[in-house]
């Protein structure tokens, strides 16, 4: 027989609903009751018969025994009540019941263990010191991108073509009657056919073919001269005329200008417009070979549909005709005007200028004095400052040294009003300050303060806020900088509110810190 009492708090495991009356099986003794309390069913009684509600009719002892020696199940109730045992009721004492009910009690007494000791772990927890999480530092405000507009370099050379603005070349028929104008610094920069043509010299030995296409193809009119040396080039107001021996060329000529000047090398769209022009595909195939022969492509074949999908499918490969005007940076030849810079001569070429400079463009072309001069002053710039103007204009690319030339770059910039160029500068300025360490923002001579009040002077707006956003993101560096001082008190109130790390989490890193210190919490993290 199974001896044991089930605790009390244990109870909520015992049946309590049968559907027959129930009897407690206890051991009699004398004096005190013994600790072993069993139930059992009593079968009801049915037409004589004893009916089950599951299994067989149990045959064991305690069953089978004298009934009268058995308590009632009240009895036994009041029993576990004064020994403080629970009061379990079973079907009856086979295997079967008897796992299955004291499995269950012993499973949630297991689980009732292990829930006592994590809640003793609670409590130990619970009595050590509180630990005060440290303050969350946030991120900085993010600053302002600054992005480049497109490049308007061909687009600035092809209006030059239509507005036929400071021309030195015309194209003529062999009649005599004029084609097109154009700008030899711009034919000479695409091809050595125009640079022998016009007196101009070679670096390289260019090799027989340039001199047989331009000898086959032109033709300087006898009454004009080839003025080849830059002061000739200078005091030369008259352009030159050139016939076109070939008549297909002729009479395509303004749409192969044009494609020189877009410099693109789009031979498809070419191809199109001539096809346009002609109406004839033998004629343009021999009119896109003669280009091909003036600018040194490679010979392609352009009849076929599938060629002309491989051509467009390589155009990234080819060469320009007319990449940039770097040829001519820094070069007399076909000068037409010369700068004045420090004591320096910087000779340019009013074609290029007029093209890329609406402010040149307007000097050169209205009633001033710059229009007819031949030797400009240029006053408030540097050599090197004026030299990098000059390059953007004639290859849409600079190259700065440093931050402060830059900056002397943004300003000439904005006075001649190329607004690509002052981003391109702000971008520069703004990539090597983002690259600079705290390190060298702490130890550099490089005043902010003033590039931000020049910037802000010089309408650089972009990069006036920006700088203000770095100045309030280094908060903690350039407020102890004497310059910090030079902000105007709006400057100051609004590197305040954008500051990083702002004065809220540097007030509770305070106190923070200080209650670390006084040694009554600890650092959870350390």
């Amino acid at each position: 027989m199974i001896s044991g009492l089930i605790p009390r708090e244990m109870s909520w495991l015992i049946p309590r609903k049968l559907h027959w009356p129930q009897h407690v099986c206890a051991k009699k003794s004398r004096g005190n009751v013994s600790r072993d309390v069993f139930c059992y069913p009593l079968p009801k009684k049915y037409d004589g018969k004893n009916i089950y509600e599951e299994g067989p009719p149990c045959s064991c002892p305690l069953c089978t025994s004298d009934k009268g020696s058995c308590v009632p199940f009240y009895e036994g109730i009041e029993l576990s009540k004064e020994i403080g045992a629970a009061y379990l009721e079973l079907h009856s004492l086979n295997d079967f019941y008897v796992g299955k009910y004291f499995g269950g009690v012993l499973e949630y007494f297991i689980i009732q263990c292990l829930k006592q000791k994590s809640s003793q772990k609670k409590k130990k927890r619970s009595s050590k010191p509180h630990m005060i999480p440290p303050p969350r530092l946030g991120e900085p405000v993010k600053l302002p991108c600054l992005k480049i507009e497109e490049s308007r370099y061909h687009r600035d050379l092809l209006n030059l073509y239509c507005s036929s603005l400071c021309t030195d070349v015309v194209f003529s028929s062999k009649d005599g009657q004029e084609v097109a104008r154009a700008h030899r610094v711009v034919l000479c920069n695409a091809s050595h056919v125009f640079m022998l043509l016009f007196g101009v010299e070679i670096a390289s030995h260019p090799g027989e073919l340039p001199g047989k296409v331009a000898h086959n193809l032109f033709a300087i009119d006898q009454g004009d001269i080839i003025l080849n040396s830059s002061e000739a080039s200078l005091h030369n107001s008259q352009p030159v005329r050139v016939i076109i021996l070939d008549s297909l060329l002729c009479a395509c000529c303004s749409e192969v200008l044009k494609f020189i000047y877009t410099g693109t090398n789009c031979w498809d769209e070419l191809k199109s417009v001539l096809w346009k022009k002609l109406k004839n595909l033998e004629h343009v195939k021999d009119v896109i070979e003669t280009v091909k022969l003036l600018f040194k492509c490679n010979a392609q074949t352009i009849c076929s549909s599938d060629v002309i999908n491989q051509t467009a499918k390589s155009k990234g490969q080819s060469q320009s005709c007319c990449c940039s005007l770097s040829l001519f940076f820094q070069n007399p030849d076909l000068a037409d005007v010369t700068f004045k810079v420090q004591g320096a001569s910087i000779y340019a070429h009013r074609a290029v200028l007029v093209a890329r400079c609406e402010v040149m463009a307007a000097m050169f072309s209205g009633y001033y004095a710059e229009t007819t001069a031949y030797q400009i002053p240029i006053q408030g710039v540097s050599k090197e400052t004026f030299l990098s103007f000059l390059e953007y204009l004639y290859t849409d690319t600079c190259c700065t040294a440093s931050i402060l030339q830059a900056m002397a770059l943004l300003i000439c910039a904005e006075m001649y009003q190329i607004r690509r160029l002052q981003q391109i500068c702000e971008s520069y300025i703004v990539t090597q300050l983002q690259s600079m360490p705290s390190r060298q923002l702490v130890s550099t001579n490089l005043n902010i303060v003033n590039l931000y009040n020049k910037a802000k002077f010089h309408n650089a707006t972009r990069l006036s806020t920006w700088l203000l956003h770095f100045i309030a993101s280094n908060y903690l560096i350039f407020s102890q900088k004497l310059e910090f001082q030079e902000l105007s008190e709006d400057e100051q109130a609004f590197v305040e509110n954008h500051r990083w790390p702002s004065s809220s989490y540097l007030q509770e890193l305070t106190e923070y810190r200080h209650r670390i210190h006084s040694g009554r919490s600890r650092c959870i993290l350390m």
